[in-house]
């Protein structure tokens, strides 16, 4: 266990000895020996401490654009780590083994174990990724700003349900993030127990802090998938820029959420709705010719194709420019 960073004390009524959590929106009010929503912060003896610190439920060398990140540090491999717990309660959750509940097995690791792991892996950074790393945040904090200190890159796959604070200091050493931008329907983002405003907010933080920003909206039939939200959704990102790139992935029925798949037709509605607005959008889950590969927004040269996590970088000099027109398109 390791004392967590973001909490006090709490009196209210019959909340006597409670704690607040300070480290998402949810501002848990967590009452002496129990645990918050995310289920790794408890409450001993007057102190919050997080109860999954160094705990590892999956480990992988993955293809970066698996996270998905397409733009930053394309066809390189990296080492992915997950813990367990999450902030959010999503009835679609595809990684629910590990995000409602401890698993049975898990390994315990050290930051700097991890850092000579990514090393001995011949990896040039650390992914935090599979569950919530947010609630993993003192976790996250120490092993990024290790792996920053030798020299690797961090990133991270986040739902982007946290405070500015605890969010400030991550941008310290994390410099690229996939944040799930799962509804523009506020009602909806209720429904999983976040807030929509929340998570634009810390969008727009990453953006102003430089961290290359990527986002995916998974597209559930009728709760998403209609073109009015995508058309609101897409021009509230060209606002900040046209140059992030947008993931609309596909659902499949997982965890508690028995809905059909999405409909491929309809994914490329939105895919072209989202086109006239932002110069990278992609389609994940689905096996269609083209809707992945990477054109120069200036030239309209092919710069990168990709057939599942196989990466042709075809049109880019070494420092991620389209040889073409030199256009900036990834950061290497």
């Amino acid at each position: 266990m390791k004392q967590a960073v973001y909490f006090d004390e709490y009196e209210d009524g019959d909340s006597i000895d409670s704690l607040i959590c300070y480290l998402c929106p949810r501002h848990c009010i967590i009452e002496p020996n129990k645990v918050g929503f995310c289920k790794v912060r408890k409450n001993m003896r007057g102190m919050l401490y997080s109860l999954n610190y160094g705990q590892i439920t999956s480990i992988n060398m993955d293809p970066i654009e698996k996270k998905p990140l397409y733009h930053y540090a394309p066809g390189s491999k990296i080492l992915s780590i997950g813990s367990w717990g999450c902030n959010l309660d999503c009835s679609f959750c595809q990684n629910h083994s590990i995000s409602h509940a401890k698993p049975k097995y898990i390994q315990r690791v050290a930051p700097d174990q991890l850092v000579e792991i990514a090393f001995s892996e011949e990896s040039e950074g650390i992914a935090y990724t599979y569950n919530e790393p947010i609630v993993s945040f003192e976790f996250l904090l120490d092993t990024s700003r290790a792996a920053a200190k030798e020299g690797l890159f961090n990133v991270m796959v986040t739902n982007g349900f946290i405070e500015e604070e605890p969010f400030k200091l991550l941008t310290q050493s994390i410099k690229a993030m996939n944040i799930d931008l799962k509804f523009w329907n506020e009602e909806y983002y209720r429904e999983v127990g976040g807030e929509r405003n929340a998570v634009l907010n810390i969008i727009q933080k990453a953006q102003e802090a430089d961290i290359h920003v990527e986002l995916t909206s998974l597209i559930i039939p009728g709760k998403n998938d209609s073109i009015d939200d995508m058309t609101e959704e897409v021009k509230w990102i060209s606002n900040l820029s046209k140059e992030i790139p947008l993931h609309i992935s596909k659902y499949h029925p997982a965890y508690k959420c028995e809905i059909p798949p999405t409909d491929e037709e309809v994914m490329v509605k939105l895919y072209d709705r989202a086109k006239e607005y932002l110069d990278y959008v992609y389609l994940g889950n689905v096996d269609l010719d083209g809707y992945n590969d990477t054109v120069c927004p200036d030239c309209n040269t092919p710069v990168i194709s990709r057939k599942g996590y196989n990466t042709e970088l075809k049109g880019l000099d070494e420092y991620g420019r389209c040889k073409n027109c030199g256009k900036q398109i990834v950061k290497m």
